[in-house]
């Protein structure tokens, strides 16, 4: 470990001495994930400091956005927290590198009156996703949360209109446990929703279900906790109902078998302290930069935010799960492809 941290911090060292040579007030821009965008924005404003010369624009949009501009050439990197197609790969004008950078929990918000606790299943998710459960006291539901009393209300279901990554690690969550989901709807960042009202972005969901009596949707963990909303409880692949924690992501990713191309999944994952609905953010950069002087200061700023502890402790504190060590020095060799 403390041999990686060395490789890697003489490698920032390298890196910016050379975009110290590059011109300087140098903008770089991105957009996609609403998922990874609050530590996004933090880390932009904290480089600003470690780079002055350097303006980063993480205008965010949704993953789909974000693949959409990365392949069209309008920015210089995007997020994504669902990985491209090799269909979208074959189109683009350069290699897309999938660089795995923070692991997040989707949860399931709702606003229930009187209840502030809950625990579902995956089966109950998607039936109720499916519209195949429409009542908060259905049986289903009432079973798995013996004691709370829950209303003869109707289930309203909130989802993404735009296309979301966030979408896509809770459409592949469901695809795994429910054969009526894979086959019906399947696993993408756009979906033809079964049921429900649409919304743009996290923040749009959020609102959505906080105004609406018997609503239920899907966020990040993070906006749920910013909101105040509450969330439920989920059923693991062993059988155990988990709160939605940097611990429980961090349990279920270190179960990921992680290929070349670092594009995976890992929802449902092993383990009786694994929280099933948690899925990866990738950046997605250009192998061949278009121009010289961006191309070097973001292989600074990638360096910064992998090897940085200070970088890594922002994204915990935003309840962010760290990428392994061992998986670090996989991106750092393909950070150094490059070509500025």
């Amino acid at each position: 470990m403390k041999k990686l941290l060395l490789t890697g911090l003489l490698g920032l060292a390298t890196l910016t001495a050379q975009a110290a040579d590059a011109p300087a007030n140098v903008a770089l821009t991105a957009s996609g994930s609403t998922f990874v965008k609050p530590v996004m924005d933090k880390w932009a404003e904290t480089y600003s400091m470690v780079d002055p010369s350097v303006k980063i624009n993480y205008s965010g949009g949704g993953s789909g956005t974000g693949q959409k501009d990365v392949l069209n050439g309008v920015v210089d990197f995007a997020g994504s927290d669902g990985p491209m197609t090799d269909e979208q790969l074959k189109t683009a004008k350069t290699k897309i590198l999938h660089l795995p950078v923070v692991a997040g929990a989707v949860v399931i918000i709702y606003n229930v009156p009187g209840v502030s606790t809950l625990k579902f299943d995956g089966p109950t998710i998607a039936n109720i996703f499916l519209g195949k459960i429409t009542k908060w006291n259905d049986p289903a539901i009432a079973s798995q949360n013996p004691g709370v009393k829950l209303p003869d209300t109707d289930i309203s279901t909130v989802h993404r209109s735009d296309g979301s990554g966030t979408t896509y690690i809770f459409t592949d969550y469901l695809a795994h446990i429910s054969a009526d989901w894979k086959k019906d709807v399947g696993t993408k960042t756009s979906v033809e929703w079964p049921v429900g009202v649409g919304q743009q972005g996290s923040a749009g969901v959020s609102a959505q279900v906080q105004k609406t009596a018997g609503g239920i949707g899907y966020v990040e963990l993070i906006y749920a906790k910013n909101n105040k909303i509450s969330y439920a409880d989920i059923k693991n692949a062993d059988g155990k109902y988990i709160t939605a924690s940097l611990e429980a992501v961090s349990k279920a990713l270190s179960t990921a078998t992680i290929p070349e191309d670092f594009r995976f999944s890992f929802v449902n994952a092993p383990g009786e302290e694994s929280y099933p609905i948690s899925g990866v953010t990738w950046l997605l950069v250009p192998q061949d930069s278009k121009d010289s002087a961006k191309g070097k200061k973001l292989v600074a700023f990638l360096n910064w935010v992998f090897l940085d502890p200070k970088a890594q402790q922002m994204a915990k504190d935003l309840n962010y799960a760290a990428i392994d060590p061992s998986v670090v020095k996989r991106i750092m060799a393909a950070i150094e492809t490059i070509k500025n």
